[in-house]
């Protein structure tokens, strides 16, 4: 019998961790940490680091496996998907395996939270198809909670409804319709572009909770060509990036 623990962690901040995943992560034999290729090996680093600074050199085996990528041949977004985390699934369930031969407690550090556009909950659940998995979740800061005290403003307006979605239905969809506020995550770059900028702010920040954060703010039509120089910009200067933001109606515009 495995014990998967999926930690989040925040947006990679160790003063984001909660005593519950310090908790967590103590508990565990073996800390599976993703390889996500050139340009992007800092994220593993963030991921041993935290082990590092809760643990010290007591602390569990760090196990490091290479995810596979998105086929992009497949033309369904979806099925592309789902075959991806198929893929991811069965190598988890190689690693569990190979590291924890009698079982065992294993973690999986989650950037942010494992309920919010993560999908380690999905994978973990097709591991469970396959081996006796007892599963268990430990809620971490959010992308949106780092982004909103980084700006200093409330998620919400009074009483008023909070949409959040991705740069793909931002594109495809527009503007949700009787919705003051708009957070938008997992964008490739530029998704407001597509959007009539009179009457909208934004805030934008890429790597939300980090040191390396960014933070931009003020009306779209003046922000929207700044925001994307300084998006690429940082992009070529780490190799990746994070970035999320929040859109709103001004009350004249509403």
């Amino acid at each position: 019998m495995f014990h998967l623990s999926l930690i989040g962690i925040g947006a990679g901040n160790p003063d984001h961790l909660t005593l519950q995943a310090i908790d967590a992560i103590r508990a565990c034999d073996v800390i599976l940490i993703p390889l996500k290729g050139p340009g992007k090996d800092d994220l593993a680093e963030a991921r041993r680091a935290i082990c590092a600074r809760v643990t010290g050199t007591q602390g569990p085996q760090l196990r490091e496996f290479r995810l596979p990528v998105r086929d992009p041949a497949q033309p369904d977004y979806r099925r592309r998907v789902d075959d991806w985390h198929d893929d991811i699934a069965r190598i988890w369930e190689r690693e569990l395996h190979a590291a924890l031969p009698k079982g065992g407690r294993a973690g999986f550090l989650v950037w942010g939270d494992p309920s919010l556009y993560d999908s380690t909950l999905r994978i973990a659940e097709r591991v469970a198809r396959a081996t006796p998995l007892e599963l268990s979740v430990v809620p971490g800061i959010t992308a949106i909670q780092a982004m909103t005290a980084g700006h200093a403003i409330p998620l919400n307006e009074i009483g008023a409804a909070v949409a959040i979605t991705t740069g793909r239905k931002l594109r495809q969809e527009g503007w949700p319709e009787g919705i003051g506020t708009v957070v938008v995550m997992l964008d490739q770059g530029g998704a407001f572009e597509a959007l009539d900028p009179e009457g909208l702010e934004i805030w934008w920040s890429a790597y939300a909770g980090m040191k390396e954060e960014i933070r931009l703010s003020g009306p779209l039509s003046r922000m929207a060509p700044q925001i994307m120089k300084t998006r690429a910009e940082a992009r070529r200067t780490h190799g990746w990036i994070m970035d999320i933001y929040l859109m709103r109606k001004t009350r004249h515009s509403a």
